[in-house]
């Protein structure tokens, strides 16, 4: 009896160490199955994170390149992002990545084509500046000659005369072009129909070269100063546009 009570003893014994080993192993796997669960909801809730906030700076990416640069394989990885609840966190962080590199590639894009813009912008205000510069300039320079040009005589001389009504008539020219012929044709023949440069052979009151190309105006060009003037002007229109840019040029090269 002694004997087998030592048996039952010890059973029980074995059997209270089984029980609680198992009830260790169970109450083991139970937290790690905790763990696990937790960790899963932190590592889920990191991806929706990372998600969102890579769609959101993708888009904003996507709406800057609009009309500059082409971002299709962005929007195309984002609309797989967009999915996020459905992927793995795994997946979601591999989205997340290749979301970012495309998005620096579109953002670097989208940023030389603003800098060519804004360089183009800055040359052609250069360039209008500098146009307005060169007007200002050029119509100072008008200003000046303008004012350096001689006014029209009080009492002309009967062929005088006879050109500022000509001038008026043939072509609406006044008195500020008549200012310039005069001392224009006065220092080319002195208004002498009779002029004749003997080592040219220019003739009459505008000094043409042949005296011959006056005959288009009247057969009396050598005698008549109305048809020496007519033709004058009509070389004067033809050549410089008006007495002035002829006096103008004759001031500069010595001859019109």
């Amino acid at each position: 009896m002694v004997g087998t009570g030592f048996v039952l003893q010890s059973a029980v014994t074995a059997q209270s160490e089984s029980i609680a080993a198992t009830q260790a192993l169970t109450d083991s796997t139970g937290f790690q199955a905790e763990q696990l669960e937790g960790r899963s909801a932190v590592l889920a809730a990191h991806a929706e994170h990372s998600a969102k906030g890579a769609i959101a700076g993708a888009n904003a990416v996507i709406t800057s390149a609009q009309g500059k640069t082409d971002a299709t394989v962005l929007s195309t990885t984002v609309a797989s992002l967009n999915y996020f609840p459905l992927l793995a966190p795994e997946r979601v962080f591999e989205l997340v990545e290749v979301t970012a590199t495309q998005a620096a590639s579109v953002q670097a894009a989208t940023a030389e084509v603003d800098r060519v813009a804004t360089e183009q912008v800055a040359a052609d205000a250069a360039a209008a500046q500098a146009a307005a510069a060169a007007a200002a300039a050029a119509e100072e320079a008008g200003d000046s000659a303008s004012s350096s040009r001689p006014s029209a005589p009080s009492n002309p001389t009967e062929a005088q005369a006879i050109a500022r009504d000509l001038m008026a008539s043939l072509y609406g020219w006044g008195d500020d072009q008549f200012g310039c012929l005069v001392p224009l044709w006065q220092k080319e023949s002195g208004w002498n129909v009779n002029a004749y440069n003997a080592s040219s052979g220019a003739t009459g009151i505008p000094q043409a070269l042949p005296g011959s190309k006056m005959a288009s105006a009247g057969d009396d060009w050598q005698t008549n100063p109305a048809t020496q003037i007519t033709w004058g002007l009509g070389y004067i229109a033809g050549r410089y546009g008006t007495p002035c840019d002829a006096w103008d040029h004759s001031e500069s090269a010595g001859w019109y």
